[in-house]
């Protein structure tokens, strides 16, 4: 059964919260009373009982919303994992206090995953923005201005090479085929196991492309043949076991067996064909020297990843998602967007406005972003919805009237009110995790980078109402 909150206070929770009244950070005394919002945990509620069918009303207490949500916030306002997490709260008072635990049990960090994973990217995206509204009830935000930047968030992946790309092919396939075996017994396809002798062809690629020598480069091939030869005959090993498993030649006697197996054959049906991929780019690649191959994966564990080079000199090239970070005053994130396809800067501009002007009812007087999202459409589209002053450089202009009114003084005190944004986003990163996504697949993406803003917001919104209590 899954309870909003807990309905009375015990003993032990209102001596903690008497003990720590005075230890709180300035921040979280609002922060505290926010999350009490109704409808914040209404959303919350409405997604986590999705999870058995009758959990409203049947079944033992279950943590609850109010202690789940806050539970989750505070791991990504710290940029704790669960474990850390549960290990934090179960020893300060404050958490127990600001988490509504109190004197309870805490619950145990995969449990903590299991809630997480089920408050969906869609919920998170709906509870910022009514953490947005309350911001805006309170004075906090006014959406006079709008600056506005992109980013990238890694995915939990290791630099790709094809080498490597095939070694985890194999790695993959065999584990799952062992798991099968163990569970069904030697029956049917026997696993020849080609794990050690494939990795030993991928250290060996390693080393020899270190020279850049036409010999090197031609013995290289010759290893890759031999590897991309080894990982063919182990997908059609997994090919047969897939087959084997549905046909019911390897089976198990005892149901949860059976559910591990075809639980296997799932994972293996899902691997295949990005296996596959990997060795159709692999052939590209280095074999037929095609490096712009259509459909290059980087990752058979998060397939989704983009090859992102933003001309960066500390890092050229990253491997991730483009977010959009999107701000107006007191440096509150009033929306971002996580694309699955890297758009242009330039073609953001006109929809983060409408986006602006739906969550904060107003069209904002000044919009400043980088030289990447001008375009004279974007600007006249800007001035035509009504904003007043549009901040961005053409740095490739040579119109004499556009150099001018790129000096006057609002349009530099515009761009140096943008350059916020810059560090809006190197909090984000630091404070809050978003340099890397620890959550897997496009849901995790989105739920990982949602819980990072509303983070920020939240330590933002609590600490202006406290300094304006202060002032």
């Amino acid at each position: 059964m899954i309870e909003y909150r807990h309905c009375q206070r015990s003993f032990a929770e209102g001596l903690i919260a008497e003990e720590v009244s005075d230890l709180y950070e300035p921040w979280m005394r609002h922060v505290d009373k926010i999350l009490d919002d109704d409808e914040i945990l209404d959303l919350a509620h409405k997604e986590l009982s999705k999870r058995i069918g009758k959990c409203k009303r049947r079944g033992r207490p279950s943590t609850t919303v109010e202690v789940a949500l806050r539970l989750l916030l505070l791991k990504h306002i710290r940029d704790w994992s669960y474990e850390t997490l549960i290990r934090e709260v179960r020893a300060n008072l404050v958490y127990r206090d600001f988490t509504r635990i109190g004197g309870g049990a805490v619950p145990d960090d995969k449990t903590m995953g299991r809630i997480g994973r089920q408050l969906g990217p869609e919920t998170i995206k709906k509870i910022h923005q009514r953490i947005v509204e309350i911001a805006r009830q309170n004075g906090v935000v006014a959406g006079k201005k709008l600056r506005v930047d992109t980013t990238v968030v890694e995915t939990n992946i290791h630099y790709p090479t094809d080498s490597n790309l095939l070694g985890d092919s194999v790695r993959v396939l065999t584990r799952l085929m062992k798991k099968a075996t163990q569970i069904a017994g030697e029956v049917g396809t026997k696993l020849r196991n080609r794990s050690r002798s494939l990795k030993l062809r991928v250290v060996e690629i390693a080393r020899v492309s270190r020279s850049k020598s036409p010999q090197s480069l031609e013995r290289m091939k010759g290893m890759y043949e031999k590897l991309l030869e080894g990982t063919v005959r182990v997908v059609g090993q997994a090919k047969k076991f897939v087959q084997e498993i549905a046909g019911g030649v390897k089976s198990s006697s005892s149901i949860m067996g059976q559910a591990a197996l075809d639980g296997i054959k799932k994972e293996l049906e899902t691997m295949l064909p990005r296996v596959k991929t990997v060795i159709a780019q692999t052939r590209a690649r280095v074999l037929d020297g095609n490096t712009r191959f259509e459909g290059k994966i980087v990752s058979i564990f998060e397939p989704g990843t983009e090859i992102i080079r933003r001309g960066k000199a500390d890092k050229p090239t990253e491997f991730g998602k483009m977010i959009k970070v999107q701000e107006a005053e007191s440096q509150i994130v009033v929306d971002y967007e996580v694309y699955k396809k890297r758009p242009s800067d330039s073609a953001l501009l006109v929809p983060s406005i409408e986006v602006h002007k739906d969550l904060l009812e107003r069209v904002p007087d000044l919009v400043a972003a980088d030289a990447g999202f001008y375009s004279a459409q974007g600007e006249k589209a800007a001035y035509e919805q009504g904003v007043k002053k549009v901040s961005i450089p053409n740095r490739s202009t040579k119109s004499a009237t556009r150099k001018k009114l790129q000096k006057t003084r609002w349009f530099k005190h515009g761009q140096k009110w943008r350059t916020g944004c810059e560090g809006r986003i190197s909090v984000l990163k630091r404070r809050h995790g978003l340099d890397r996504c620890y959550y897997k697949g496009d849901n995790g993406m989105e739920r990982w980078v949602g819980l990072g803003m509303i983070s920020d917001n939240l330590i933002n919104i609590g600490t202006f109402l406290a300094e304006v209590d202060t002032a």
